[in-house]
């Protein structure tokens, strides 16, 4: 639809229906429109899945790898494959917008929802996040990047104000935005927190760099909640808020436009916006266009497969001891909590349900059947935890399958709904007017017997009882506005039961429905703690009789999740020990470290084999099986830099002090922080291994470049090893710095090659013009310096064998972007 139909549409509307479609018309909805033929349009969060407007675990969807390990892949063309993978799943769920990719950047190790990001580079991020957007709208479903900007820990993110300074915010936290916006994104996520004293919603970056500089022609939606007043944000670029329908624009917009207050031409832009916004997904006029149908859905599990495999980053591999050999194994034992409970993806609003879920030990066991005996061991002993109720051990008591009751009440006790669920972990009833009570009831059948934890979930009057016996209730009023608190993980009060193995008992939690404490309900439970020592001997054991050992560690839903923090990079509950144990037990064992983010790991060098999965999705058990015994190379280079100690890491705050957050290292993040430091890491940005080996030969670059101009460096390596692999050669840039303080070195390339045993191959990275500029705060633009740059190439950004010197020449001009993405010379 072009821009003068748009224009059309718009003079049809007077400005009361104008205001109307500003504010959402629900929680996942915006206002329809029929006077111009404008349907609704459906935003779902993302980004490993897409989990559509309701908040169900028999709606099940596909669960892609977590975004870090898509950006541990150095693949642009799988990112893009698995966008449309994306798109196809929303176009299911009948989503015209899917609120991903997040380019938030790994600042701090310590940053909790580091899962839902993609690394600590903003030219990863960046080309990353630009072919995620390119699949997801290449299949009809706009792309939402988020959230703007410098959101990128989670303590008091709803009010943190962000000290940073002009220069930094262009060259590190806004890049990877631009870089989206060149490749067409459709809409655009500001965020809650305030950047130098303006919170984003209100803030001047919507206007320029994004809309005016960068010629964004999409639509900005606020986070969930985060327009929370009128003028600031209604002058401002935000154009959406979301959700509705209450809220401070459909309290009052309308009254401050026609007082004046704000400008008819700034809602005129946001409908517009949003009416272009509508034509693009098919929302407006003609209904959607017909995509291409969706593969089938052994082809969508291949791709989630081969996902898997491409983001595993090989650590370690002492001895060459992976890939292990099938045929030469009797016995593998597979020891760890994580084998069978493997955490597919990060908890909070992104979380999606998978319909199957192909678990580590599943993986190993399904590929040595026939050929190898597959023991299992936890390792460590139940951690007391408890956990929602699921269909593998409660039933219904009303039908007697597999699940949970759930019951809406009125407020004498009467049921005015009921419904059979799969897990106790309600985020979303049945909405019954007159509703003033959830009951989640179930039958479960304790496999030990001993003092369980029982626990319920939610916010005002809540009560738990066992066979009719009330052990808690009380009223716990709401202690937090942050919406996956309240809204997705409140908090659990728990109780004691003693519990006889195999002797059912009837559980029931009940909450009140108090206006404003959200509407979440959970019912969960914990086996009695088992002791420690016995269960380390039993991996012991196991992995002292076997051919190899497998061991399963990471994070938990307590120690990485959104909406909060981590206070450590350590491995909770043992599993360090527990390493340990079996690496002494077993010489030949290989860890998988299962963490959406990065973790100490003090026991790194005795490991012989070290695997990084991340959170890999539903698929997780196919793809490591694949790795471990060598149908697939692991293909993953660390997207962020892992330190050995939580003490050496350089930039580590997240916590404000005052409301304010400092940005003070500037720059320097990630590799470029711990360049500048006098520790080393453990693992370099970059670093990963796969089955062959590699020579660095020569790199080849141009003698003279002009200032503003790309230019090409190949960089030429050879295949030493004794299979076919692949390898992601990097690129560095150093200097000229006598201007502007600059980074050590920094990643302005990168290029995969593969090539059979002892064949050359050559990696051609192209070196974007504007590289070697710097963002001048004075002058508010980018400049270049002449002078002489070193290129270093090599395999992280600790390990650069080849480099060349370039003479870089000035041109005259600066280089910034146009509209469109186009690019246009601006005069120094």
């Amino acid at each position: 639809m072009t821009g003068e139909e748009i224009d059309h549409l718009l003079e049809k509307l007077d400005l009361r229906q104008k205001v109307r479609l500003l504010t959402g018309a629900s929680n996942w909805r915006t206002h329809a429109e029929p006077a111009i033929g404008l349907r609704a349009l459906t935003l779902s969060d993302g980004p490993a899945g897409v989990r559509g407007e309701a908040w169900d675990e028999r709606d099940t969807s596909l669960v892609l790898p977590s975004p870090t390990a898509l950006a541990a892949a150095w693949d642009e063309e799988l990112a893009t494959e698995l966008g449309g993978l994306l798109a196809a799943e929303a176009r299911r769920k009948g989503v015209d917008v899917l609120l991903a990719p997040t380019l938030n950047l790994h600042r701090s190790p310590l940053g909790g929802r580091h899962f839902e990001c993609f690394s600590e580079d903003p030219l990863l991020t960046g080309r990353t996040g630009a072919a995620l957007v390119r699949g997801v709208q290449a299949g009809g479903v706009a792309a939402t990047p988020k959230h703007f900007v410098a959101n990128d820990a989670e303590t008091d993110r709803l009010t943190v104000d962000v000290r940073v300074d002009e220069r930094t915010l262009r060259e590190v936290y806004l890049a990877p935005f631009e870089a989206a916006v060149e490749a067409g994104a459709w809409a655009v996520m500001s965020a809650y927190n305030q950047v130098n004293g303006v919170t984003m919603a209100a803030g001047p970056l919507l206007d320029r760099p994004l809309k005016s500089e960068w010629g964004f022609d999409g639509l900005v939606v606020s986070d969930w909640g985060a327009v929370r007043s009128l003028l600031d944000t209604a002058r401002s670029g935000q154009d959406l808020a979301m959700p509705g329908p209450e809220g401070p624009w459909a309290g009052g917009l309308l009254a401050a436009v026609e007082a004046g207050l704000v400008p008819v031409e700034r809602i005129d832009d946001k409908v517009r916006r949003l009416l272009r916004l509508a034509a693009r997904v098919g929302a407006l006029g003609d209904p959607r266009p017909g995509w291409r149908p969706a593969a089938s859905p052994s082809a969508r599990r291949g791709l989630l497969r081969r996902a898997v495999a491409a983001g595993t980053v090989l650590l370690r591999n002492d001895g060459d001891l992976l890939p292990l050999d099938p045929a030469r194994l009797r016995s593998v034992a597979v020891i760890g909590a994580h084998a069978t409970a493997v955490r597919i993806q990060g908890g909070g609003s992104a979380e999606v349900f998978p319909a199957s879920v192909v678990t580590p030990l599943d993986g190993i066991t399904e590929a040595l059947d026939g050929s190898a005996e597959v023991t299992y061991s936890p390792g460590l002993a139940p951690s007391g935890l408890p956990r929602p109720l699921d269909r593998t051990w409660t039933r219904d008591p009303r039908s007697g399958e597999p699940g949970v009751l759930v019951r809406l009440l009125d407020s004498a006790g009467a049921e005015l709904h009921a419904e059979h669920r799969l897990s106790g972990r309600i985020v979303e009833p049945a909405r019954v007017a007159g509703a003033r009570t959830v009951e989640i009831r179930a039958l479960i059948r304790p496999e030990r017997t001993g003092l369980w934890t029982l626990s319920v979930g939610g916010w005002g009057p809540m009560s738990l009882s066992v066979d009719g016996r009330t052990l808690l209730t009380g009223t716990f009023p709401l202690d937090s506005d942050d919406p996956t608190r309240v809204h997705v993980a409140p908090p659990y009060r728990s109780v004691r039961a003693e519990l006889t193995a195999g002797q059912e008992v009837e559980v029931v939690a009940r909450r009140g429905l108090d206006p404003g404490t959200g509407i979440a309900t959970l019912l969960a439970a914990a086996p009695p703690e088992g002791d420690a020592a016995t269960a380390l001997a039993a991996a012991v054991a196991a992995a002292r009789d076997a051919d190899a050992a497998v061991v399963v560690v990471g994070t938990t839903e307590e120690s990485e999740s959104e909406g909060r923090d981590r206070d450590t990079l350590a491995l909770p509950g043992g599993q360090d020990e527990l390493v340990r144990a079996v690496v002494l037990a077993n010489p030949r064992t290989v860890v998988i470290v299962n963490a959406g983010g990065p973790v100490t790991l003090p026991w790194h060098t005795q490991v012989p084999a070290l695997l990084l999965a991340w959170f890999p999705g539903q698929e997780a058990g196919h793809g490591l099986a694949d790795v471990l015994f060598g149908r697939a190379e692991p293909g993953g280079r660390l997207p962020t830099t892992w330190a050995a100690a939580q003490e050496d890491v350089p930039v580590l705050r997240t916590r404000p002090e005052h409301g304010r957050l400092p940005y003070d290292e500037g720059p320097h993040i990630g590799y470029r922080a711990w360049l500048r430091s006098a520790a080393a890491p453990a693992y370099w940005f970059g670093h990963g291994l796969g089955y062959t080996s590699w020579s660095y030969e020569a790199m080849d670059a141009p003698d003279t470049v002009t200032a503003g101009e790309p230019f090409e460096v190949r960089i030429r390596l050879r295949n030493t090893g004794g299979r076919r692999g692949r390898e992601v050669v990097q690129l560095y840039l150093a200097g000229p710095g006598a201007a502007a303080e600059r980074p050590v070195r920094r990643l302005v390339g990168y290029a995969a090659v593969s090539a059979d045993p002892g064949e050359e191959a050559v990696a051609v990275v192209q070196v974007d013009g504007r590289a070697p500029a710097h963002w001048s705060a004075e002058r508010h633009r980018w400049e270049t310096e002449p002078g002489d740059l070193v290129l270093l190439g090599g395999r992280s950004a600790g390990d650069l064998p080849v480099g060349a010197t370039v003479r870089l020449s000035d041109s005259g001009t600066a280089l910034t972007r146009g509209d469109h993405g186009e690019r246009s010379p601006l005069m120094l």
